[in-house]
């Protein structure tokens, strides 16, 4: 018996020893193909983090060496008027962008969605001005909505007094949020292949139980499209967090400050209604040079971010969950 035992061991650690060399052969090719992006993440992600991390303990105006200050550039935000300022205009554009643009881009969808003819050129349509660079588009809507424009015409003829737009700070974010409509068809093709994925059959048994198209879209539709619709919820609350483009754009043309080389002078116009948290930041760091104070800026943005965006795939991740049958159910 033992010498049956002796004689089997050797054969059967053999394999073994085979398999883990091969699965670690395995790991290292991994490794190898992941190495690139990997080095990428950490070259121009991770190291501009922890730098911003650690400037913004810093006063640093890119001549001087950083100096250590502490928290100082943290504390002074509860007392900038600005940056409060920046703070509820990008927190406007949060919750109004927000909803505004999933309930435009999932009503377009949903129109598109059941068109019986010409469903692709209305697409195309639909889709092409996302195509447009974020400083065409902006000037292309205040050309449009300027006063004596063509929207002030076209209301004027029914006696209807247009609003100045970008010109206004009561109508200021509403046109940058028009500008952001606008441009939403990519996020309406998202949602429209989610509609088109739905399984027909799920709406035919519902029409010979008599449910009517209201009750169709409400009760089939919208449940089986949710984990698109919270993506682009996600989606729009970072776009609105990091607007910066459109609302530089508008203000500058409509207070006319911008020179031939498209810099401008004023920020915020009018009365800072225009001011968003990362333009704020863009002053900040570039036209006073105080980069310790931006770089506390942007990790506080970044936190805020991160924490939404985590919140919401936790949501989505436990609304999914419970839909499969899952505890909590």
């Amino acid at each position: 018996m033992t010498a049956t035992l002796d004689g089997v061991a050797p054969g059967r650690t053999a394999p073994a020893k085979g398999r883990s060399r091969a699965r670690a052969r395995n790991r290292l090719t991994v490794l190898a193909f992941l190495a690139p992006a990997g080095l990428g993440f950490l070259l121009f992600f991770g190291y501009p983090l922890v730098a911003t991390v650690v400037f913004s303990f810093t006063k640093y105006d890119l001549i001087n060496p950083p100096e250590f200050i502490g928290v100082e550039n943290y504390t002074y935000m509860f007392s900038d008027k600005l940056f409060r300022t920046s703070v509820y205009n990008t927190l406007w554009l949060v919750v109004v962008l927000t909803g505004a643009r999933v309930v435009f881009a999932l009503g377009v969808a949903s129109i598109v969605a059941r068109l019986k003819s010409g469903a692709g050129l209305v697409r195309t349509l639909c889709y092409l001005p996302s195509l447009a660079p974020p400083v065409a588009a902006t000037l292309v809507f205040f050309l449009v909505m300027r006063p004596s424009g063509p929207v002030d015409g076209f209301l004027g003829w029914f006696g209807v007094d247009s609003p100045l737009w970008f010109s206004d700070p009561d109508w200021s974010k509403p046109g940058i949020t028009a500008v952001m409509l606008w441009v939403s068809g990519d996020l309406m093709i998202i949602i429209l292949a989610a509609i088109l994925d739905v399984p027909q059959e799920q709406y035919e048994a519902a029409e010979l139980d008599g449910a009517g198209p209201v009750r169709r879209w409400w009760h089939i539709t919208l449940p089986s499209i949710s984990p698109v619709l919270l993506f682009g919820v996600v989606n729009s609350i970072i776009l609105a967090l990091q607007l910066f483009t459109q609302a530089v754009v508008a203000g500058s043309a409509a207070s006319g400050s911008a020179d031939v080389t498209g810099s401008t002078r004023i920020l915020g116009f009018p009365e800072n209604s225009t001011l968003t948290f990362p333009v704020w930041l863009y002053t900040q760091g570039f036209r006073y040079f105080d980069m310790g104070y931006a770089a506390a800026m942007a990790t506080v943005l970044f936190v805020i971010s991160f924490i939404a965006t985590a919140f919401l795939v936790q949501r989505m991740r436990k609304g999914s969950h419970q839909e499969e049958g899952g505890p909590g159910a």
